[in-house]
C-alpha cells in the first residue's frame, strides 16, 4: 500500500506529468485537502520502518522518507512528513527503544518532508533547517508543480526551526558525527543533505528521488545544474559501501546514485544542446530526451515535468 501510494503521489505529482504547453495557472492552486482527495493520501497508512544500520532506522509513511537516530543521546529525525502521522512516527520510535524526539531536521522547506513540524515544535523538538528553508517557512508561498500549484501556507511559529545555517553544522549524537550539508541551491535553494558518518549513510532529501526523475522547484531557486552540483559535491564526501536514503522510494547504494548523476547530467546535455539549437519547449518535449532512460527512470510522458523543468532552469 505504502509504495503504491507513494509511487503514485510523487509520479504524478513531484515529476510534474504534463502535456504540451500545459502549465499551471492561478485557477490550479490546490490546498492540501484538494491535493489529499486528488492523490488519495490516506493518513491513516501505517509506518513501516527498515533497519539500514545500528541505531539508524528509515521510516515510510505518506511523504518523503524519514532517518530515525535513536540512541544515548536521544532520538533525532531527518525529516517529519505530516502532523497527521507524528502519532504514528513516535509509537514507532517507542517499539525501537527510543522516547521523545529531540531534534528534527528537515532536508527542505516543502510541506510533504517538513509539515510535520507542526506537531513537533509544539512538543518541543529542536527543528533544523538551511537558512532559505527557515525563510519559506516563515511566509506563504506558491509550489509550481506545472500542471497545478500548491500554496503552502506560513507555519506557526512554533513550527519553524530554531536553528539554522548557511553552509555546514556538525551534530555529537548517538556516538558518532552527523554532518548536514547544504551544497548550493539544487531541488530548492535551502536543501541539505544529512551524512550519518558512524552508519556510514546518507539522507539526501528530494534531490536524489528513487521512483523516478526529480521534480526541481525552478521557482524557488532550483536547477538542474545545482541537482548535479550538488550530487556530486555529497558524493565526494562518501565512500563506496554509504547507504543512500532518497527523500522518496525505497533505500539504496552508491552505484544506484552514481547512475543518477549520469542521468541528470545526459538530459541536461540533450536538453541544452536542443536550447543552443533555438528549439522552443514544445520541440525539446516532443524529441523525447529520456527515451532510452525509460526502463530505469520512466517513460517519456513520466519524464516531461522534469524535462520542463530542466529547460526552464537552463532558460530562465
Amino acid at each position: 500500500m505504502r509504495n503504491r501510494l507513494v509511487t503514485a503521489v510523487v509520479t504524478l505529482l513531484f515529476t510534474g506529468i504534463v502535456f504540451a504547453q500545459e502549465t499551471a495557472t492561478d485557477e490550479t492552486v490546490m490546498d492540501l485537502e484538494q491535493l489529499q482527495e486528488a492523490f488519495s493520501w490516506n493518513f491513516d497508512t501505517p509506518i513501516e520502518v527498515q533497519t539500514v544500520a545500528e541505531g539508524l532506522h528509515v521510516f515510510f509513511g505518506v511523504g518523503g522518507n524519514i532517518a530515525v537516530s535513536i540512541g544515548e543521546s536521544g532520538v533525532l529525525v531527518v525529516d517529519d512528513q505530516f502532523p497527521e502521522m507524528i502519532p504514528k512516527v513516535n509509537e514507532a520510535i517507542a517499539e525501537l527503544g527510543g522516547g521523545l524526539i529531540d531534534f528534527a531536521i528537515n532536508t527542505h522547506w516543502h510541506f510533504d518532508h517538513a509539515d510535520g513540524n507542526k506537531a513537533l515544535g509544539p512538543a518541543g523538538s529542536w527543528i533544523v533547517a538551511h537558512e532559505h528553508s527557515a525563510e519559506m517557512m516563515a511566509k506563504d508561498n506558491i509550489i509550481n508543480l506545472v500542471i497545478a500549484k500548491y500554496k503552502q501556507d506560513a507555519y506557526p511559529p512554533a513550527a519553524r526551526p530554531v536553528i539554522s545555517f548557511a553552509d555546514r553544522m556538525t551534530f555529537h549524537f548517538n556516538g558518532g558525527d552527523i554532518d548536514v550539508i547544504h551544497a548550493g541551491a539544487a531541488h530548492t535553494a535551502g536543501d541539505v543533505a544529512v551524512i550519518f558518518r558512524k552508519q556510514n549513510a546518507v539522507h539526501f532529501g528530494d534531490v536524489f528521488n528513487k521512483l523516478g526523475y526529480p521534480f526541481i522547484d525552478v521557482d524557488s531557486g532550483g536547477s538542474i545544474d545545482g541537482m548535479i552540483r550538488f550530487c556530486e559535491t555529497v558524493y565526494a564526501e562518501l565512500n563506496p559501501d554509504t547507504i543512500v536514503i532518497p527523500g522518496h522510494g525505497v533505500v539504496t547504494d552508491m552505484p544506484d546514485l552514481a547512475a543518477y548523476i549520469d542521468m541528470l547530467k545526459t538530459v541536461r546535455q540533450r536538453v541544452k544542446a536542443l536550447i543552443d539549437d533555438g528549439k522552443s519547449l514544445v520541440e525539446v518535449e516532443a524529441a523525447h530526451v529520456t527515451a532510452d532512460l525509460s526502463e530505469r527512470y520512466g517513460d517519456v510522458l513520466q519524464s516531461l515535468g522534469f524535462v520542463n523543468r530542466v529547460y526552464t532552469s537552463l532558460t530562465k
